[in-house]
């Protein structure tokens, strides 16, 4: 077996329940009615993908957006703004392999449906905490409230289940996509949620939660209703609740999903550990309120509204490929970062879209690269433990970047967050490349 490939997918039992994914599940027509083609599946698959990520990142942009205003006012203290932010991130990360083994084991719809609704009771729970003035219930809110997160970020690999082999990372790219929508949208709403919390009794600050509430609930009805004929099918074995820690030393044992799965870890951890603090840096050095918003919307923009373009290079140069271009772009964000004068902005929006544009490509093309070469059997464990990963790790990028920053400035933060990718680009420098178009 050559050292680059993944194993064979193991065969399944004769008493295990199988059922070809590529069907997700379709129940047995009713008699003159004409079955669904798996293309015809695909497509609605995506559709509904799509729809409920526009939703849930709204609802997740929506009460992110005024997450530090409410922890500092409830708590009295600016120092504590972030730290909700904090445990939304690690409650994604923690819910992640969860969700993965529902999925596993009940399908993608029922997996999804539980991630948002347990956003939901976060967002509901986020505003009770307000209303009582318990920091604590508001931490605790923002662990649930990233299931929202994680769910959105497990759409990404229920659009690869039943997807052409040769259009895997374009299915992936365009569920990664619709979240552009979303991280637009949400924090507009800000004012006029806060007009509507105080319509109704609720602190104006807790007030764009609520539409998180209703984003959610619409998110969990689409994935409901709308995945009801296309929930993927499900093959039972006795690896299926296999550890842990067996998933990821099969993992490391497969040089392409080991690489998938660095990618996406490391890209996520450089650009949490420097976009968390880029608002801090440019308002240190002179830059206005209405600056700090386009640099930010630029980094935005790069992360999630381009992803098609990465999906397409994906399937068309390769995954292999597409991740060093990734890695190529962010330690050209982290140069720029690194370079540009304090009071330069522009160059650091530059420095901030490119570090967008490359955690798009890592993501796509490492969430594909790993997705495709492991077996069927440790497929959806191993998407939860990429999940699990990314938020780990960005959780620990971001607790350190502000120590970095206080004491050796926003340059030396880029210096660092740089180095994090020097195992990425050994790694996709000698791993060899895959053929285009192939499944695995």
């Amino acid at each position: 077996m050559p050292a680059d490939s993944a194993p064979p997918e193991p065969t399944v039992p004769q008493n295990a329940v199988s059922v070809p994914a590529a069907q997700d599940a379709v129940q047995a027509p009713a008699q003159g009615a004409v079955p669904a083609t798996a293309a015809s599946l695909q497509r609605g698959t995506l559709w509904v993908l799509v729809i409920s990520n526009v939703l849930g990142g709204v609802a997740v942009a929506s009460g992110f957006a005024v997450a530090g205003l409410l922890a500092e006012d409830i708590s009295g203290s600016t120092s504590m703004a972030g730290v909700v932010a904090t445990s939304t991130t690690l409650g994604a990360a923690m819910l992640a392999v969860p969700l993965a083994r529902l999925a596993r084991s009940q399908g993608r719809r029922i997996s999804l449906t539980a991630g948002y609704l347990i956003a939901l009771a976060g967002a509901l729970l986020s505003v009770v905490a307000a209303q009582i003035d318990s920091l604590a219930l508001l931490l605790f809110a923002g662990c649930l409230f990233g299931g929202g997160s994680a769910t959105n970020l497990q759409a990404r690999y229920a659009a690869t289940d039943a997807a052409d082999p040769k259009h895997v990372a374009s299915s992936l790219s365009m569920v990664v996509w619709a979240t552009t929508i979303g991280v637009v949208v949400g924090p507009n709403l800000t004012g006029v949620g806060g007009s509507v919390g105080t319509s109704v009794g609720v602190l104006s600050l807790a007030g764009p939660y609520l539409f998180s509430v209703v984003a959610f609930a619409l998110a969990l009805a689409t994935v409901w209703f709308g995945l009801r004929r296309l929930q993927q099918a499900t093959v039972r074995t006795a690896q299926e609740r296999q550890p842990l820690a067996v998933t990821f030393r099969r993992v490391m044992a497969i040089p392409h999903a080991r690489l998938g799965l660095l990618a996406i870890a490391s890209a996520h951890a450089v650009m949490v550990g420097v976009m968390s603090m880029t608002a801090v840096h440019l308002s240190h050095h002179g830059a206005s309120l209405t600056i700090v918003g386009l640099v930010i919307s630029g980094h935005v923009a790069g992360m999630y509204a381009l992803s098609p373009v990465m999906g397409f290079l994906t399937d068309r140069i390769g995954r292999v490929p597409t991740v060093g271009i990734g890695v190529a772009i962010l330690t050209g964000a982290m140069a720029v970062a690194a370079l540009a004068p304090d009071d330069a902005h522009s160059l650091t929006a530059l420095a901030l879209v490119l570090l967008g544009l490359g955690w798009s490509a890592c993501l796509v093309a490492g969430s594909t690269l790993l997705t495709r070469s492991v077996p069927a059997d440790i497929r959806t464990s191993a998407q939860g433990l990429s999940d699990l990963t990314m938020g780990a790790l960005a959780s620990i990028a971001g607790l350190a970047a502000g120590p970095i920053l206080a004491q050796f400035g926003f340059h030396w933060l880029a210096v660092v967050c740089g180095l994090l990718l020097v195992p990425v680009a050994v790694m996709a420098a000698t791993t060899k490349k895959e053929p285009v178009g192939t499944p695995g």
